[in-house]
């Protein structure tokens, strides 16, 4: 595309476009596309989404971004841009990629400050002047495989983002064809693809370069540049619209982590904490549950591939319904909610996945176990069948079943959802839940209440060791075992002089 016409006469109608074959029509963006980028932001969508960014917004090479007065977090994002060729209305995915004209490089910059009041449309936040610089070259559709394809991000000179095509949620062809079952794309239209992780936040003199070329043949957009420069003096007007606004959320996600943003990693599961679950016996967390009024904590019928290991973590949940032809057939091939989860799993996250306490298939087999124990995960617990047991024991990753098994999902299960409340042997889990687990079972403990819980256990434990040693020294448990007023006088003395 880099030698038509057409492109020389639109930079000489209008240099913004000189990568393109003239201004767009429309410029339509994937929220989420990269599994790196989904990991990043642990959410993993099932179907892509969109949106729009105004063709005002297109910028050329060699060129500035403002930074508005009154903002923080304008954040780059380097993405493969598709440039349609020829109109596409109902086109299949097989036919998607003869109706792309053109890939270039792209980098859809997005100021976080302006996101609250946009509802997920990005209007505001995606579409200022200069927030889609695309160039400096559109290489030639026919010639390049879509699968083949890279984008890379610099920040002054340090690489900061990195991604394949391989690595796509939902690859190229598919964009196309989806969007062609809604509307007609049209020459010139603009597909931005989205990013993969490592976008993050750029000030008033930060220069961004993004590249993107072909891995097997090398060929390459070159690198389109822009500079980051701070905004006129011209603050937003309250009696026009809602104001920048800026919180611990939009500071994490346009930095790309807590740590990234300057903010404290805030977990319900502190090192402190761990370290107390990892010492207090399941038994002792359910009785002191029990004293609060929480019966229904426990996650019956599992069993331990590893009986020696302790289990601490935090809830990351994943949902089987029971099998029909039909939903297996859409929801059970391909990525689908379970892949997707164990993908998205963080470091110190428990996979709880709710089977209806049905064992007569797998709902994990070694592979998926390997991809937990990568991510780092603190577990997995099913009330459901482990297929490959031997393999996903030799893992090494704590996981809590109903048993072995040797038949696959697909004869009891569908994949259904991650990420929502589940049921899981009998009792209620939700994402953020702290699991707990050892010989005698698994334990759900609320958040607000584990590090009281906890410490009551504790005490506990060293109270119940206390009665063990004098039982064995011959003592009747009458009065002991619950302590009456006379031996808990003597075992506070006791402890009050170590």
């Amino acid at each position: 595309m880099q030698n038509d016409d057409s492109v020389t006469d639109a930079a000489t109608a209008d240099p913004r476009f000189a990568a393109l074959p003239g201004r767009p029509g429309k410029i339509i963006a994937v929220h989420l596309n990269y599994r790196s980028r989904a990991a990043q932001r642990g959410r993993t969508p099932a179907a892509p989404s969109y949106f729009f960014k105004a063709s005002s917004s297109v910028a050329a090479s060699g060129g500035t971004v403002e930074r508005p007065t009154g903002t923080e977090l304008l954040a780059f994002e380097g993405e493969i841009a598709l440039v349609i060729g020829a109109a596409a209305r109902r086109v299949s995915v097989d036919r998607a990629w003869d109706h792309v004209a053109g890939v270039t490089a792209s980098d859809d910059l997005g100021l976080y400050d302006l996101r609250a009041n946009d509802k997920g449309s990005n209007v505001r936040s995606k579409s200022g002047d200069g927030f889609t610089p695309i160039g400096p070259l559109a290489l030639d559709a026919r010639a390049l495989d879509p699968t083949r394809l890279r984008v890379r991000s610099w920040v002054n000179g340090e690489l900061a983002q990195e991604g394949s095509t391989d690595d796509l949620l939902f690859p190229l062809p598919q964009i196309v064809a989806d969007l062609s079952q809604h509307m007609t794309l049209e020459p010139g239209d603009v597909i931005l693809t989205g990013t993969p992780a490592g976008s993050s936040v750029i000030a008033p003199g930060d220069v961004v370069e993004i590249e993107v070329d072909a891995l097997d043949t090398g060929v390459s957009t070159g690198r389109l540049t822009t500079t980051v420069v701070a905004g006129p003096d011209a603050p937003f007007d309250p009696a026009l619209g809602s104001l920048p606004q800026v919180d611990d959320t939009q500071r994490e996600e346009a930095w790309g982590s807590r740590g990234a943003a300057g903010l404290a990693t805030a977990s319900v599961l502190s090192p402190d904490l761990r370290a107390k679950l990892e010492r207090v016996p399941v038994a002792g967390l359910s009785q002191q549950l029990r004293k609060r009024g929480l019966d229904n904590v426990t996650i019956d019928g599992v069993a331990p591939l590893h009986p020696d290991a302790k289990l601490v973590g935090v809830a990351a949940t994943l949902r089987f319904v029971p099998n029909r032809e039909d939903l297996f057939r859409s929801h059970g091939g391909g990525y689908n909610a379970q892949k997707r989860a164990f993908d998205a799993v963080r470091e110190g996250e428990v996979i709880v996945i709710e089977a209806r306490g049905e064992a007569g298939s797998g709902t994990l087999g070694d592979i998926l176990a390997i991809r937990a124990h990568a991510q780092r995960a603190a577990g997995i617990v099913t009330d459901g069948g482990v297929r490959d047991a031997a393999a996903v024991a030799a893992v090494g990753i704590p996981v809590y079943s109903a048993g072995a098994h040797p038949a696959v999902l697909g004869r009891k299960h569908v994949p259904w959802d991650a990420g929502g409340t589940i049921a899981c042997g009998g009792t209620t889990v939700q994402p953020g839940d702290i699991i707990v687990g050892d010989r005698d079972g698994v334990i759900v403990l609320p958040p607000a209440l584990a590090e009281e819980v906890a410490d009551a256990a504790l005490a506990q434990e060293d109270e119940d060791a206390w009665i063990a040693a004098r039982v064995a020294e011959g003592e009747p448990v009458d009065g002991l075992f619950p302590m009456n007023a006379q031996w808990r006088g003597r075992y506070e003395a006791e402890r009050s002089s170590r």
